[in-house]
Formats: C-alpha cells, structure tokens, sequence
C-alpha cells in the first residue's frame, strides 16, 4: 500500500447511491427532471478532468450546503409552499440515507408493547445537520437501540426530514425511523385551511409526503396539528390521515403514521391525554396514537377498557416527556416511574426528549454516564428486539464519535468527531451486581479503540466466592451461519484474567446451544490463509487477537458473550477488558475476490481563497471543493477512504504521488471541502479506496482514481 500521511481536516462523510424515484405516489407527480448526478456519465473514463479557476458565488442550493464551505447538509421545510413545491430532482442527495431497514426478531407488528423515542433537542438539526459529519467537540448521540423500537426526528419545522446519519443508524438496528409534520399556532392554522379544505389539496400533501420519505429512505411520519380547526378541515383531517398511511404502506415497506393526541373530532385543541371517543377518529385512520403526557394512571386505567382501543392496545404510545413539564408522572431520572405505570396496563410508550440527559447537565463530558444512567433505570421496562443481519457480521461497537479516529488500534486522525452513519452494530450497556458484592458493567470508552471512535469496555469485580467464569453478554442478534463460519475477535484484558468469546446459537432441533472460543490461533483447514488475510503484516499494539472456524448447519447466531475467568487462587479480582472487535465470515466467501471501484466522476467544482493549511503557507490557499461519485456495492462496505495527491505542481512541499488523507465516506457519494491544493498550474488525482467487510485490504489496482488538471484563468 502506497504510503498514506493525514491532509488537511478530516470530517466524517456519508451519503447513499443515487436511487430511482418516479414520483407516482398517489394523485400528485412530479416530472423526473435530469440529475446533476447524470452529468459525471458524459466524463470519459480515461480523460483527466479541466478546470479554468474562477471565484464566482457556489451555485449549490444555499438549503442544502453550507454557504461558507459548501459542505452538504440537512434541513426541513417550512412552509406549505416549500412542501408542495418539492420535487426529487431539487432534493438533496447527501441526506438520502444509505442503510436498509434491517429485518428483526421479534418483527415490530407482534411486539405487544413497543418503545418510541421521539428526539426533540435544541431546534433540532444541531451538530447532526452535517450529513458527512462534523469535528464537534462534545455532540449528542443515542446508542441504546436494541432497546427501542421507533425513533421520531421532532423539531417545529412544519415538515422535519429526519437527517440520514439518524435513519442509517437506526436502520442498522432494525429500528423504524419517521419524520414530523406539524402545524401550530396562527400559521398553522392558516396553512391547515388551505391544505385541508377539500380531497385535491390534502391528498397533494400526502402525496409530498410520502414522496420524501421515499427518496430520503425513512419510515414514515408523526402528525402533530396543534392549531383549532374549521368544521371542513377536521371533516377531511382523518380522510387525510387514511389516504397518507394507505400512501406510506404501499410505497414504504414497514412504514408507520402515527397521530399525537391533540385536536378533538369537534376541532378544538384540546389535549386529551388519553384515546376516546373525542379523537378516536383519527385514531381508526391511522397506525397509532401518541397521547399527550399530562394522563394518570385512571386515565390508562379508562383506555384499558375502552372498546376502541381493543386489539390495538400496542398503538397506544402513551407519552412520557423527560423534562417533567407540567403535571406528569415521572421525568427526568424518574421516568422509570412512568414507564412501571405503562407497562403494567400494557401501553406502548412514547419517551419524549431523551436528550435532557445532555441539555440540562453543563458538563458534556460526562453525558455517556447520564446516558447510560437513564437507559439503566429503564431497562425493566424496555424489551430487547434483535436485528436480522447477514455475514459479514462485524463491529468495533463504534458509536458515531469520539476522541480520535482509531483503524486497527492507531490513530488514524486526531480530532474529535461525530457522524452516526459511522455507528456500528451496538453491543448491550448495563450494570449488573455479582453475588458477593462482585459487579460487572459494558460502557463505550473512547480513551482507546480498534476501530472507529471508541471501544466496549467490560469491567468489574469477581469475588472471592465466584468460582465460575462471569458471562457478559454483549450482542443480542440473529444471524444466520453458514457451514463453515470464521470468527476473531480482539481484545485487551487486564492481567490476571483469561477471556473467551461465547456464541450461543439456536436451530429448531438442538435449541440454544454454546460454543466457546479460546484458542489463540486460527483452526481453518485451508493451513490458515484466511487468518493472514485478514490479520497479516499486523502490529497489535497490546491487542490479542483470536481466531477460528466454526462448523454448524442449519444454526443461527442468538447471543455473543464474554466469559471472563479468574486465573490463580480465588480471591477478590478487579478486571478490566476492551473489547476491540468480533467478526463473523462465511469461509466460502473470503475466496471471493473483491470489486473494482467504477465510474469515478467529478462534478459542481467551486474553488475558493482561505487560510492557509499547506506546509509552511502564509498566504492564502487556493480551496478545492468538489462532489465525486462512483459504483460499487454498498453492502460490501463499512466505507471508503477519499484521497488526493499532487502530480504535477508548483508546490515543492508537497511530494508527488503522496497519498493525502481527505476523510471517510459512507456511501458512493462525498463532497470534498475546503481542501487546500497547491497554486495553479496544477495536477492532482482524487482516489477512493474501499474498506471492505471482509476485513483484508483492496489491492490499489481496484480502487478509483480520476485526475483534475487546473489553471488560472490569465494562464
């Protein structure tokens, strides 16, 4: 591998291949228009792309990029206007999120009592608007999803698209994500007479609707109207409702709408707290309904026996704010108090701004604590869920940011980060007490990791009394196993311990079974080429890495755990062990060679003058910035690295043909920004390398590469 050296800044990237959209849902359609996308097909393959340097003004939506820096971002729509007007060839590529909605155990229609959380914090669209990530020092994040089942985007845009590095996350969890629509206050009122006076308009709404959720790949919408409504439009609110969710259904596999407990069937607001006969209307129109949070329990009490709610109890999500505003039941670190209450009526819960655990504690610094704190107390009343994933299985349990950016247990780029595309497959977080006053706690760490920004640390006491193994149980899946699976993981234990992996799986013959994985070399019977591909040329760096081949049929994977055993005479152990990263391979597919990057483009170039981040610059620097776009299957990814380097140049600073490290991409689509190249005349290559699954490096004969020559306009 050519060498690779850090340049210039490196926030974290992601964006999803251009998908075809026909805008045919419903009555409503918008013509296809062509794509600047399509324009990087005129590009001939083996020609260097030309730029004649200009600074005039970027021509890039001013909603969609940053106006300083033309870095993609993510919005809502605020006006009924701006909604109707919509059209996918005007969207914003960058915030179509990349990640299926993954399968899961049990599916989401049969769980008797399911878990919304709905994300109100700050106006929304904070440090998570960047759709490629930003540097943030100390951003909000969530983890917890194999916990949860819904997750609602809330701000008070009239439409809130959920930005794509939430919707990738949660998918990869198995968790529906869906966007809001609200109306409030005199405008809200305004705009609720225009759109709802009569079947053309409400459904030229929905309509709009569903084609965003479509394009952008969420799951559907919270409808919140928070205004009085005339006698025509509360006539036409639950014809809307049912139009808009017959829409999402047959547009959007696994899509929900749901209705938030405000307006009655008389179209007065007037919060109900509770499912009735006074709004059970748009209840009947729609997949469920959020009650406002000032109910009792004689409220859930009433609804339990209520004839409109019977065989639907599990579409009641009975709200519950965190910041105990008002008269409520529980609330910040008592809404464990809320949910006993729910659950034991058994009402679905809706858990309304979870980020007070963030907001209200000055110092951020210690926000996974509270996190973890808040998730803990909730844990009796939460019900694990496991997404259906296929090999490979990999996670380095990476929550979207942290300190640094680690890659097989270096740093790769030291600065803070956020990106929650870059979240991988979350392990279980808790704290659990030992008999003999031993414990043992999961947390994310990001003082040291494998990959990504942080590691699953397990840590704890095993007592004197302990004289079995301490089982810590870190992934709740299901994965479906070849005959011949490959499994390493890697880790950092303290002394005095020895660590093994456990891989609990299930088949409908033998039931749950256990399979203990020790050893310290590979047992493959191909002499061990798998172990070198993967694992070749590498320098642990105090890692342990640990590798073998599981034979099964028929089985699939239930449970990974930890088995954490005491060496030596029993006695009071202190331990401590970073789990690093486990992967799962079918052993047939690692025969496979992997793909070649295509059909590298580049495309919307906007050059600039700023501060100079050369070496040893101090005048201005000359700033590219530029979309690339490429085809290769998404699937067969954790990312790409975005490279540039300087062919040919007046800049003898810079070596030739040194590969400089731009940032990450999380799908075939990156806008390169604010990167400082050298004066005109000049030459450089961008190049796009392939991470792949598999683990092993691409050779550089497969990644992608495209040159841009540049000159002055007065050259």
């Amino acid at each position: 591998m050519a060498q690779i050296v850090d340049g210039n800044k490196l926030p974290q990237r992601k964006r999803r291949e251009h998908g075809e959209d026909n805008d045919d849902a419903g009555v409503k359609r918008d013509k296809t228009e062509p794509s600047r996308l399509e324009s990087c097909l005129e590009q001939p393959m083996d020609s260097s792309i030309h730029e004649v340097i200009n600074y005039t003004p970027s021509l890039l939506p001013a909603k969609n990029y940053d106006a300083d820096t033309t870095e993609p971002v993510s919005c809502g729509l605020q006006t009924l206007d701006e909604l109707l007007s919509w059209k996918r060839s005007e969207a914003n590529p960058f915030n179509v999120a990349v990640v299926p909605l993954a399968p899961r155990e049990p599916p989401l229609a049969s769980c008797p009592r399911r878990t919304l959380v709905s994300h109100d914090m700050m106006g929304g669209y904070l440090d998570d608007r960047f759709v490629q990530g930003t540097s943030a020092e100390a951003p909000y994040a969530f983890y917890h999803w194999q916990s949860i089942d819904i997750f609602n985007y809330f701000t008070h845009n009239m439409v809130t698209i959920p930005p794509a590095v939430w919707t990738n996350a949660a998918h990869k969890h198995g968790v529906v994500v869906i966007g809001t629509f609200i109306t409030e206050w005199k405008d809200g009122a305004t705009a609720c007479e225009a759109f709802l006076k009569e079947e053309e308009s409400y459904r030229a709404v929905a309509d709009k609707l569903v084609q965003i959720s479509h394009y952008y790949s969420f799951d559907g919408w919270l409808i919140n109207i928070e205004n009085t409504l005339s006698e025509v439009a509360v006539k036409n609110t639950p014809l809307f409702l049912r139009y808009l969710t017959d829409q999402m259904h047959e547009r959007v596999s696994g899509s929900l709408v749901l209705w938030y407990d405000s307006v009655t069937e008389n179209g007065q607001l007037n919060w109900q707290n509770e499912l009735n006969q006074s709004n059970r209307i748009f209840f009947d129109a729609c997949d469920g309904f959020f009650t406002n949070y000032n109910w009792t329990e004689q409220n859930l009490e009433w609804m339990s026996d209520y004839s409109g709610v019977q065989g639907r109890k599990a579409d009641i999500y009975v709200g519950v704010d965190v910041f105990a505003r008002g008269k409520v039941v529980g609330g910040m670190f008592e809404t464990n108090k809320a949910l006993e209450i729910i659950r034991k009526h058994d009402f679905s819960t809706a858990i309304f701004a979870p980020g007070w655990v963030y907001e209200t504690h000055d110092d951020k610094t210690e926000f996974r604590k509270n996190q973890d704190r808040f998730w803990a107390l909730l844990s009796d009343y939460l019900y694990i869920h496991r997404p259906v994933l296929p090999l490979p299985f990999i996670s380095s349990s990476c929550q979207g940011f942290g300190k640094a950016v680690y890659w097989r247990g270096k740093h790769e780029k030291n600065m803070s980060w956020f990106n929650l595309t870059a979240q991988e497959i979350q392990p279980m977080y808790y704290h659990k007490e030992l008999e003999g006053q031993g414990w043992l706690r999961s947390r994310g760490c990001p003082e040291d990791a494998w990959n990504g920004g942080c590691s699953l640390l397990l840590e704890g006491l095993i007592p004197v009394s302990h004289t079995s193994p301490v089982c810590a149980k870190i992934f709740s899946i299901h994965v479906p196993l070849p005959s011949k699976t490959l499994v390493s993981f890697i880790c950092k234990p303290s002394a005095g311990i020895t660590v093994s992996l456990e891989l609990k799986t299930t088949d409908a013959s033998l039931g749950i079974q256990e399979v203990k994985l020790t050893n310290e070399c590979p047992e493959v019977s191909d002499g061990g080429d798998q172990f070198s591909q993967l694992f070749g040329n590498l320098d642990p760096n105090g890692w342990t890495v640990k590798c073998l081949q599981l034979e099964s049929c028929g089985c699939a994977l239930k449970d990974i755990c930890v088995s954490i055993q005491r060496n030596g005479e029993p006695q009071d152990t202190p331990f401590s062990c970073r789990m690093g990263e486990i992967m799962l391979q079918d052993v047939a597919s690692l025969q496979v060679p992997p793909e070649l990057v295509k059909g590298l483009c580049i495309y919307d170039i906007v050059w600039l003058r700023g501060a100079g981040t050369l070496p040893e610059s101090t005048s201005p620097c000359l700033h590219l910035n530029a979309t690339l776009r490429w085809d290769y299957q998404i699937n067969l990814v954790r990312y790409f690295r975005v490279y540039w380097r300087q062919l040919r140049g007046p800049d003898p600073r810079i070596p030739p043909g040194q590969l400089l490290l731009v940032g990450r991409a999380y799908s075939n689509l990156f806008r390169v920004t604010e990167l400082a190249v050298p004066d005109p005349p000049g030459l450089l290559e961008l190049v796009v390398e392939p991470v792949i699954m598999k683990g092993f490096p691409v050779p550089e004969s497969h990644w992608g590469r495209r040159s841009l020559s540049y000159t002055d306009f007065t050259q």
